[in-house]
């Protein structure tokens, strides 16, 4: 087959420098480990021919240790596991430094469609006035999230970067110093982070990253868009979850809230203060010293105190000031340098990200319960009081809470952080923290219950200068979605709301729990037509529908190709904003550089808008949507037995790493919701339950019951019809190719010992059958010959990635196995099954 010059560039820029740079890294000059290096290659070839032919990892390692390293002792033998560990890790770190210094020659050869692309089709349709229109409202919102898959430290992240830099030069003398730096600086916390130290780390990207990318994209488009008055600041908006996000996280308190937004803030000011001090080596006119002179102070106190702050008029007003004088003094010399800093200062103002607060429902109701129990307005319990009497209370009560006055903890720290939010905006501005978050929500009072607790804590109804956005994500919820929200804006008090609010509302839609609850499939089609259904009901109403996707890194967990999904979304769904979280590894993976940040942003607003322009294309016929509901409902089925099988859960506890995400310090946040002493499913975070599957190479969140539903439209002679469903129906196409990608991703070799499990061969067996018959199926479906077929560099990354990082999952099943054992070593095997979770983590990019 010949190579298209995208795959040609790939092989040159990464495959063959990542070999001669790895070359370097095997041969790093360490003490009492100089041999680890040179035996990972034949390792790796022992682990292929091993797992191929059938062995289990402990054959394939007591073998390797018999044979190859004449290791006897099983503590020595531990030792080396070990030393093997830290080497792949960095591995890993070596070719993701690799990889990113190639992407700009990369993008140069993709077939998405760019900003510049995007413009020259308008051109030739010649629709700018309905582009310029759009692009003037058009927004895409990233929120960054701490969820625990991203731990690369600052120090990491340093060398990542200086690494890319050096690729690009090819400069192999510095690289091989910066390989054995690598080989010295630890890669994992030696602690638990805390919120604190979570939102750090992203904000550490935030200024060394996405402040410099986010104003020259800014300044790109203003420059091509054909419209001169064009000031859409809010183009490119960040979020920011981490020390606002408590829902299950203990460790979140208001004070930790307060100090993030100050953190940010702060760092901002940072940022403006170095700009200013670039800019004053150009502006060296005598009329505009007094000016600089008096905002350099000013940011200067700010960005080290945080109970000083300048506000944005203070900032804005001077630079305004010397603009004009520019203008009519200097001839306009410097001007374009300062309205590039200008720019900067109106999309960031003085928040630099908005900072969210979620919690969960449940909370939410513990806490009004609380206060309305120690108020006297009930006995026991809210089930006293009518649907009617508590929306009466919510709305009309007046109560005036202090935190003081409660015993219990969340009750306490519930009412201070809702009370210091207004604080918080005085400080970074309106804009620094604005949305309220509730996971779980499931009926009106997830919103009502929130509204409240806003009156009770001071806020006047008329001015409650927050979005309280309901966060539907079980299939429960998203089922009564249209229901919620039809009765919520039937209430006079809650409209009037949504009116000071511009007549938006923002309503988050969760992949992550939805698929855990429903299955792949069943999952995205729900959060498809709930979508519909709701952008419906807030055009009855005459509110602008805004989602909010709680998208993680895998397809399991929503991710995959982010601009594939949002491109392919129906004309029925309000396509007003594109907003996401981006979780985990995808802030380093996929926006990780200036470069990449720049083009997938380009990418979520060609996909916006290109679906605005191009929308027509995206209807799905009735027939349609019946066969995607009956592929949806029979792949739920096959789904949801699994999910009550009986050794569902006991499989994932006792034959998989989900325990030991807990023990690893990766995130603040615990590895379940809630305390029960047994595990169930309505409590596992999705992250430990898709990084579980992923760590085990089978990936089930990502295409279960796929297979069986197709078998059954193929057995009733309906294949075709399926196969027209992928070629015409792009979000149907999307949503199989993504569940291509988590097939590609799987390797049930590495657990075909488990068939001989007496006590979980069989559930093995369910797993290994559907994902050959999904594998199958979808290859007959898009007609292809190799799962992404046409996606052959991602398909190169994702085989190289996984040839890396083979030899830490036989370790990892090796230990797992020894642990089953009941091995006298069994604290330390422990341990290696911990720290593996690191590198394979890294490796997938997108695994949790």
């Amino acid at each position: 087959m010949k190579q298209t010059p995208r795959l040609e560039e790939f092989k040159k820029s990464v495959t063959n420098r990542f070999n001669v740079y790895n070359s370097l890294f095997l041969n790093l000059p360490y003490r009492n480990i100089e041999n680890v290096g040179m035996v990972i290659p034949l390792m790796l070839d022992q682990c292929q021919k091993g797992l191929k032919s059938g062995k289990n990892p402990k054959e394939i390692l007591e073998g390797f240790f018999e044979n190859y390293v004449d290791i006897k002792s099983e503590k020595d033998r531990i030792d080396f596991m070990f030393r093997i560990i830290q080497y792949v890790e960095r591995q890993v770190v070596l070719y993701d430094s690799v990889e990113d210094a190639a992407f700009p020659k990369l993008s140069e050869h993709s077939s998405n469609l760019t900003i510049k692309d995007y413009f020259e089709l308008v051109d030739k349709n010649k629709s700018w006035d309905k582009i310029a229109e759009q692009l003037s409202t058009f927004s895409s919102r990233l929120v960054l999230t701490a969820h625990p898959t991203q731990f690369y430290t600052p120090a990491i992240l340093d060398i990542i970067s200086k690494l890319r830099t050096l690729i690009l030069e090819d400069n192999i003398d510095d690289i091989d110093v910066t390989l054995q730096q690598l080989g010295l600086t630890s890669l994992i916390n030696s602690k638990k982070p805390t919120p604190l130290d979570e939102a750090k780390n992203i904000i550490y990207i935030l200024r060394n990253v996405y402040y410099d990318a986010v104003g020259e994209l800014y300044a790109y488009l203003r420059k091509n868009i054909k419209n001169a008055e064009f000031e859409n600041y809010d183009i490119i908006k960040l979020g920011f979850w981490p020390g606002g996000d408590r829902d299950g996280n203990p460790f979140v308190t208001a004070d930790i809230t307060s100090d993030v937004a100050d953190e940010l803030r702060v760092t901002l000011m940072k940022c403006y203060y170095n700009d200013l001090k670039k800019l004053q080596k150009k502006l060296t006119f005598g009329p505009v010293q007094d000016s600089i002179a008096e905002l350099r102070a000013n940011l200067y106190t700010a960005m080290f105190n945080p109970k000083k702050h300048v506000g944005y008029a203070a900032i804005i007003g001077p630079l305004e000031k010397i603009r004009t004088i520019l203008i009519e003094k200097f001839h306009g010399l410097y001007l374009a340098d300062l309205d590039y800093f200008m720019d900067k200062v109106k999309i960031f103002k003085t928040h630099f990200a908005t900072l969210d607060v979620r919690q969960d429902h449940s909370i939410h109701t513990k806490v009004v319960e609380t206060i309305l129990k120690q108020n006297g307005l009930i006995k026991e319990d809210l089930s006293e009081l009518s649907e009617d009497e508590l929306v009466d209370l919510l709305l009309h009560k007046d109560l005036q809470l202090k935190a003081e006055d409660f015993e219990e903890g969340i009750v306490q720290d519930t009412i201070k952080n809702i009370g210091q939010l207004k604080a918080i905006q005085e400080k970074n501005g309106q804009e620094g923290c604005t949305r309220y978050i509730i996971s779980n929500s499931e009926d009106i009072f997830s919103v009502l219950f929130v509204f409240g607790l806003f009156r009770w804590c001071g806020w006047d109804s008329k001015e409650i200068t927050f979005d309280i956005v309901p966060l539907f994500e079980t299939m429960n919820g998203m089922d009564t979605s249209e229901d919620t929200m039809q009765k919520l804006f039937s209430i006079p008090e809650y409209m009037a709301h949504v009116n000071q609010r511009s007549k938006k509302h923002t309503i988050m839609l969760g992949f992550s729990d939805g698929t855990k609850d429903g299955g792949y499939l069943k999952a995205n089609w729900s959060i498809i037509k709930t979508k519909e259904s709701l952008s419906g009901v807030c055009a009855k109403h005459n509110v602008k529908a805004i989602f909010f996707d709680g998208r993680g890194g895998p397809p399991a967990r929503g991710g995959g190709k982010t601009h594939r999904f949002y491109a392919a979304q129906t004309k029925d769904i309000a396509n007003n904003e594109i907003q996401l979280t981006i979780q985990g590894q995808t802030i380093t993976s996929t926006y990780g550089t200036k470069e990449q940040f720049m083009n997938n942003c380009e990418q979520l607003l060609t996909a916006g808008l290109s679906n605005n322009f191009f929308g027509d294309k995206n209807v799905i016929s009735k027939d349609q949507r019946g066969l995607i509901e009956e592929l949806s409902e029979l792949s739920f089925s096959k789904y949801d037995a699994l999910k009550h099988h009986d050794k569902f859960m006991p499989y994932l506890e006792n034959r998989s790493t989900l325990k030991y995400y807990t023990k690893a310090n990766i995130g603040s946040r615990p590895g379940k919701r809630g305390n029960k002493a047994k595990l169930e499913l309505s409590d596992l975070r999705a992250i430990s339950f898709v990084g579980s599957w992923s760590q085990l190479k089978q990936n089930v969140p990502g295409y279960f019951g796929l297979g069986t539903a197709i078998k059954a439209m193929k057995d009733q002679g309906r294949l075709e019809e399926v196969k027209a469903l992928y070629r015409d129906v792009p979000v149907f196409r999307a949503l199989m190719s993504n569940s291509m990608m988590s097939l590609s991703k799987c390797y049930f070799e590495l657990t075909s010992y488990m068939k001989e499990d007496e006590e979980y061969g069989d559930f093995w067996m369910i797993l290994l059958n559907e994902y050959n018959l999904s594998k199958e199926m979808l290859l007959l479906v898009s007609e292809s010959k190799i799962l992404m077929e046409k996606e052959a560099v991602s398909r190169e990354s994702i085989k190289i990635r996984e040839n890396i990082v083979l030899p830490l999952l036989v370790i990892q099943q090796y230990a797992l196995q020894k642990i089953g054992a009941d091995s006298s070593f069994k604290e330390l095997y422990e341990k290696i099954v911990t720290r593996s979770l690191y590198g394979n983590i890294n490796a997938s990019r997108n695994s949790a």
